[in-house]
């Protein structure tokens, strides 16, 4: 195995990405540490570590429970509190494990020295697949859940654009004319839902063949724990995606992704940066190698 890259098992090392709809921060080796921030969205999902970079951010979406991406998500609670924010940011959990969070959250306040007369609980919305939730301070921008298979209860989820459209019927008519049409309660606009971000967490890899939709979205970011072939059958059995999996669903969707970037995440911390380069340069075929990228 080549020797281990010098930084990118360093939580903190942030790394950094453009896309046309938002930039994507942070950091994500399994077992270490996963979190993703998208600042112009107003939106990160897990928090397995929390700089600084994520005291800003109102929205909080948390795939599953595994402490390298959940175990900060009060330190962000926390920090906010401590740097005077005063705004409450909002925790999307799922719904399966919304009440072993809230127990999790008041022993650790408890521990940590919080009377118990003064603690309360930060916002939590639980979510379910197929809801769609705008966000509260961004109602521009829904949030969709989706089922994931992993070794626990975990889901992934689509944010979506949310704005309205003037009907094709509609469409040539002149400001008089759809004024009168508004006038007489005509309803001259559409609801138009455009696919953003889409996110998988940690998951086996045929839960991207379960949500083809997802690459419809401009950006979608997927695990990608394990590269070599010898290392498969570990996939299977930890709930994790393998690089053989994430070829077959661009395989099988080939013609019909729209995905500005596919980002390949949570490598496994064997890994060297090199090796993990490789590995893509060798591996994803040549018409998908300008949109998948690692992020390392």
């Amino acid at each position: 195995m080549p020797s281990e890259s010098k930084y990118i098992h360093n939580a903190l090392k942030q790394v950094h990405l453009n896309t046309s709809c938002t930039s994507v921060n942070g950091f994500s080796i399994s077992g270490l540490a996963t979190y993703f921030q998208f600042p112009e969205l107003d939106f990160a999902v897990d928090m397995g570590e929390c700089p600084l970079s994520a005291t800003s951010i109102n929205h909080v979406f948390l795939t599953h429970a595994h402490g390298d991406h959940a175990r900060c998500l009060m330190r962000h609670h926390s920090l906010r509190k401590m740097m005077g924010v005063e705004r409450d940011s909002v925790y999307y959990l799922p719904q399966e494990i919304a009440d072993g969070a809230k127990k999790w959250i008041r022993a650790e306040a408890l521990f940590e020295g919080v009377p118990e007369a003064k603690f309360r609980y930060p916002e939590i919305c639980p979510v379910e697949k197929g809801n769609r939730i705008p966000l509260k301070y961004r109602k521009d921008l829904v949030l969709e859940p989706f089922e994931v298979k992993h070794s626990v209860p975990a889901m992934g989820a689509t944010l979506y654009l949310h704005k309205r459209k003037l009907k094709q019927e509609y469409l040539g008519k002149t400001p008089a004319e759809i004024i009168e049409l508004r006038k007489n309660n005509v309803e001259i606009t559409r609801e138009v839902f455009e696919p953003l971000v889409s996110f998988l967490g940690d998951c086996l890899g045929e839960s991207i063949l379960q949500n083809p939709g997802v690459f419809q979205s401009k950006v979608l970011v997927l695990e990608c724990t394990f590269l070599d072939d010898e290392d498969e059958p570990m996939s299977h059995k930890k709930g994790h995606t393998h690089l053989r999996q994430i070829l077959k669903a661009l395989e099988k969707n080939r013609g019909n992704i729209a995905c500005e970037k596919i980002i390949l995440t949570h490598f496994s911390m064997k890994y060297s940066e090199k090796h993990i380069h490789d590995m893509l340069d060798k591996n994803i075929p040549d018409d998908f190698k300008d949109i998948v990228v690692p992020f390392i």
